[in-house]
């Protein structure tokens, strides 16, 4: 065996994997395709994040990067505005996180990993995977230089985010439930001076006119902002220009953004990623798991792709340990169906977004502060608190509070 457990992808959910398994004196490998520092989204983390990141000892290494502190999310349409702060959470714990450029945190949680003796082989692209012998997992990678190697492992963690390897090797992909979107983003140097407005908070704003076209600015501690906005597919057919010049414009057509970016410098290119919600015909199988993004990724509206994939580690690690221990291992109960519980929250949360009954919960001024806590909790990620209501029955219990706002105008 080359090491007790292999993993694919060094991103947020590889290195919490690794780091949990390296504390309980397991041997891993990580095999990351890409070099790091290398772009990402999903820039603002949750509070239920900081959690994970502190049982993986990887905590003090982020907070000494000095990341833009987050404590929650603001909201924005059409000259109305709102705010959520996470220290008004139903569920306890963190209610404070960071915004950050992927890149650099990314790194950090790499070489933090690193440093404690995980070993992380850049540039390794998966080509191959059988599971076909009990107890043995073997993949074959490909390096830079074109160099192959096969591998030996007792389990196989995929945590390759978007780049999906065994989903797509193993023929696990399956269509996912929610419709195709588009987001086109950057970064800027966003020049914000308004008085009122808060650094420590993410913005997320919807088009004055067209309801399921949605903004995020991220602020970071170096001046800069993550701008981006998310429309239905084939809504910029008729928008000319450099993706660039079509963000800004879009982004000036929102009122709170037109006012903020007045002295922003779009110096930037923007890119696109469209089709990005996924799913899987099952998260587990012999000798191998699927963990975060390699598994379902919902939509970017309420930040929740990190969380999920952290809180996939957490599930799966002792699992894991279990499994090397000898002892048995109900995967589909104790693994799967445990993910799933938060990811169909989220979810419920999602379809309400975009069917607009909880943006209009969200502007509602007569909102009942415990109602208003509950869901503050799930927009700072405790989707898998059960003892939250606002968890239980989550679509009908949107639209019954929606039923009691008014319409977005």
């Amino acid at each position: 065996m080359d090491a007790d457990v292999l993993i694919i992808g060094a991103g947020p959910a590889g290195s919490v994997a690794a780091s949990l398994l390296h504390q309980l004196g397991y041997s891993v490998v990580i095999l990351e395709r890409e070099t790091f520092p290398r772009f990402s989204i999903g820039e603002s983390l949750l509070p239920q994040s900081m959690q994970f990141l502190q049982e993986a000892g990887l905590l003090d290494a982020v907070k000494a990067e000095g990341f833009q502190l987050k404590n929650g999310a603001a909201f924005s349409h059409a000259g109305k505005r709102t705010e959520f702060d996470f220290s008004e959470t139903f569920t306890p714990g963190w209610n404070i996180t960071y915004q950050v450029p992927r890149a650099r945190f990314d790194q950090v949680l790499a070489e933090t990993a690193e440093k404690a003796g995980v070993p992380i082989l850049y540039r390794h692209s998966i080509t191959a995977a059988d599971f076909s012998l009990p107890g043995q997992a073997r993949l074959t990678s490909v390096n830079a230089e074109g160099i192959k190697r096969d591998w030996k492992a007792s389990i196989v963690l995929d945590a390759s985010g978007f780049g999906r390897v065994l989903p797509r090797l193993l023929k696990l992909e399956t269509p996912s439930t929610l419709p195709p979107r588009l987001a086109l983003f950057t970064h800027i140097e966003d020049g914000i001076t308004t008085p009122d407005y808060d650094r420590n908070k993410i913005l997320i704003a919807i088009h004055p006119r067209f309801h399921e076209v949605w903004y995020w600015l991220i602020p970071f501690s170096n001046g800069r902002s993550s701008l981006g906005v998310v429309v239905p597919q084939g809504f910029l057919d008729s928008r000319e220009g450099l993706p660039l010049d079509v963000l800004r414009e879009l982004a000036f057509e929102e009122p709170r953004l037109a006012e903020l970016l007045q002295q922003a410098r779009f110096d930037t290119p923007a890119n696109h990623m469209g089709g990005y919600s996924a799913n899987v015909s099952n998260l587990h199988g012999p000798g191998f798991v699927l963990l975060g993004n390699a598994g379902e990724f919902l939509d970017p509206v309420f930040s929740s792709g990190v969380t999920i994939a952290m809180k996939s580690a957490a599930l799966a690690v002792p699992l894991v340990d279990r499994q090397l221990r000898g002892m048995p291992v109900d995967w589909a109960v104790d693994y799967e169906q445990a993910l799933r519980r938060g990811i169909e929250v989220f979810r419920a949360y999602v379809n309400a977004w975009y069917g607009g009954s909880f943006q209009r919960i969200i502007f509602e001024e007569r909102q009942l502060a415990h109602i208003k806590a509950m869901i503050c909790s799930i927009l700072a990620g405790y989707a898998w608190d059960e003892r939250n209501p606002m968890t239980q029955r989550c679509i009908n219990k949107i639209e019954a509070i929606a039923d009691l706002c008014p319409p977005l105008t």
